[in-house]
């Protein structure tokens, strides 16, 4: 039987449509079967190297800035003790001295609240530090304007230099924030990468200012959730900014410890439950500080009752500072190397008691988020209680172990905290810096300074929140093009029907959430308040959503 040919011409002639689908079709069997699954491998190599290169070029743009923002703070600080004559003591890793300087001035320290009202100001609308500025920007997918960075900088700037207990951590943490708009604006990086290198320049400036550029990319990575959960794939582009922020810092001040700490031995096994002793009463005292905190009402803390209330909190600062000591003035991290140099004894845990109330006072204010604060105040509170026991311990470990106690429950970081402490006193601390960070995060819950601070990841991918703020993805993607976001509708979208919504090219609403209910996105659905929709988009179509909805 003779075999038919699979190319016989039909009588009619051919359709160009149909000789174009067949030569497709043929194409499509020439094809070799790995060629897809190759094209995605290559952008996403593609993809990782621009993440690599912007992270090295994000590193050294922070170098570079945070070279001039060590000497601008040398200056202020200058500034600063001509105001109010006093000059606390400083860390040899940033030239400071290890003694204070002078006595404070009455009129001088008037000062205090006219610049904690200016810097409220500059801070309205913003999470109360710039880490937790950073925190929140990160859960929101949208990165903070370039305003709104540079006013988080003038702010701390400014209070930092008059004696506001705020940290040095703080400046550097907002001029990270900053140089990562700075590259935002000038560098063709999508909504992704602007997330993940937002964390990459913060992280850097941390290191900085923390002498411990590895330390301070695992603190970026744990600091986003209240629970011991990690973001591990912002973990290597902080690594690489930050130690390239790090060596660009270190050819123009070396690389030399923040604190001068003297070599310590391993803690014994008989010791080790002292210092968990001490590391169970700093972790009550800093609960006990977190908790009164969070009393304040939410209406006191915007507009103007902010401004009068961050003026109250500077003349109350002032007053402790002219009544009491002036110890009180300034982040604290000087009297923290006099705690690890074992210059302090029992009056050191009068030092911490000023330091936790104002902590407590001020930090949903602004004043006193971050790393510094914290870590002086724990030393300072480790120091004192050592001086209690009968047979005091090694001041130098009492002080490290407290501090990463109070660190991991002010900023939910037990193993940022952990290492820390191992970085400063070396690694035979390591075990009881584990055992004292390990003890306050079980004990501490999940409460903390930092704002926008989630519960865990399955909450960054469940939460919506309004668009006033923000746009949040409501489930991971399911593939490396599309993404499904949750956005709440804004107030300008109501009553329009579904099918006059512009939306972005690659952008599409595919369902509506109404109370409990979950309708189909018909083109006659129209929007009602408290109405969330259901948008399926690229990541290119996100970022011009975003600027749609006016976000920051």
């Amino acid at each position: 039987m003779p075999s038919r040919s699979p190319l016989r011409l039909p009588r009619r002639p051919l359709k160009p449509l149909k000789v174009t689908l067949n030569t497709a079709r043929f194409n499509s069997a020439l094809r070799p079967p790995l060629n897809a699954p190759l094209r995605r491998t290559v952008r996403s190599r593609i993809e990782t190297g621009r993440l690599v290169l912007y992270s090295v070029v994000a590193g050294a743009l922070v170098g570079v800035l945070g070279i001039g923002l060590r000497l601008l703070l040398a200056q202020v600080l200058d500034w600063g003790a001509a105001i109010t004559g006093y000059s606390p003591p400083g860390t040899p890793g940033e030239g400071g001295l290890l003694m204070a300087f002078g006595e404070a001035l009455p009129y001088g320290l008037l000062a205090l609240p006219v610049v904690a009202v200016l810097a409220a100001w500059l801070t309205q609308g913003s999470p109360s530090d710039p880490l937790s500025e950073t925190v929140s920007a990160y859960h929101r997918r949208g990165g903070t304007r370039l305003s709104t960075q540079l006013r988080l900088l003038g702010a701390n700037l400014l209070g930092y230099g008059v004696g506001l207990p705020i940290g040095r951590d703080s400046t550097f943490t907002a001029l990270g924030g900053f140089s990562a708009r700075l590259l935002a604006r000038f560098g063709r990086i999508s909504v992704a990468e602007d997330r993940q290198l937002t964390l990459a320049s913060v992280a850097a400036a941390l290191g900085l200012v923390l002498h411990a550029p590895l330390v301070a990319a695992v603190l970026l990575a744990e600091v986003l959730y209240r629970r011991f959960e990690f973001e591990f794939e912002v973990l290597m582009p902080c690594v690489l900014a930050s130690v390239s922020a790090y060596a660009v810092y270190g050819l123009a001040f070396g690389a030399s410890p923040l604190f001068d700490v003297p070599t310590l031995q391993a803690p014994s096994a008989l010791q080790l439950p002292l210092y968990a002793l001490i590391a169970l009463v700093t972790t009550a005292v800093a609960w006990v500080g977190v908790w009164l905190s969070r009393l304040w009402p939410q209406n006191w803390l915007s507009g103007w009752p902010r401004l009068v209330w961050a003026g109250l909190f500077g003349l109350a600062t002032a007053a402790a500072a002219f009544y009491f000591t002036p110890a009180v003035l300034g982040g604290g991290a000087g009297w923290a190397q006099l705690s690890l140099s074992g210059f302090l004894g029992g009056e050191a845990l009068a030092g911490g008691g000023w330091k936790w109330v104002l902590l407590a006072l001020g930090v949903r204010l602004g004043f006193g988020g971050g790393v510094l604060p914290s870590v002086a105040t724990g030393a300072l509170i480790g120091v004192g209680l050592n001086a209690t026991l009968p047979t005091p311990l090694d001041p130098t470990v009492c002080a490290l172990v407290a501090a990463g106690a109070y660190l991991t429950v002010t900023l939910n970081i037990p193993l940022a905290a952990a290492l820390l402490a191992a970085t400063w006193g070396g690694d035979a601390l390591l075990p009881a810096a584990l055992i004292s960070s390990g003890i306050a995060h079980l004990l501490s819950g999940q409460l903390g300074y930092v704002e926008g601070q989630l519960r865990d990841r399955r909450a960054a991918e469940l939460q919506v929140i309004t668009p006033t703020t923000t746009i949040l993805s409501a489930a991971p993607p399911q593939s490396s093009e599309d993404a499904f976001y949750r956005v709440a509708v804004p107030p300008a979208w109501l009553g329009a029907r579904i099918s006059l919504l512009s939306l972005p090219s690659g952008a599409q609403v595919v369902g509506l959430e109404r109370g409990e209910t979950i309708l189909s996105a018909t083109p006659d659905l129209k929007l009602e308040n408290g109405d969330v929709l259901d948008i399926v988009a690229s990541d290119a179509a996100f970022g011009e959503l975003r600027e749609l909805l006016n976000l920051g």
